[in-house]
């Protein structure tokens, strides 16, 4: 499948883009977590969550959509 994602902030400096297309053959977002650590080492040092469908979603959600973001956390006051 691809998955056209989407980073946000920090994540988008370590990515160095903002938005790509990205293809993924697994079916979590543990799965997800994985192969973008693989493809982007940096990753695994920082902390970030994974929306679909611009719902928070956990490692175990099975990825249904095709539209991922990436969020680092949120400074909140």
């Amino acid at each position: 499948m691809i998955l056209n994602i989407k980073y946000f902030g920090l994540l988008a400096e370590v990515t160095q883009c903002n938005e790509e297309q990205f293809e993924f053959s697994g079916s979590n977002v543990s799965e997800l977590r994985e192969a973008l650590y693989q493809k982007y080492e940096m990753l695994i040092q920082k902390d970030f969550q994974i929306a679909q469908d611009q719902v928070l979603i956990s490692n175990e959600t099975k990825i249904t959509e095709t539209e991922i973001a990436l969020l680092p956390p949120f400074a909140g006051g």
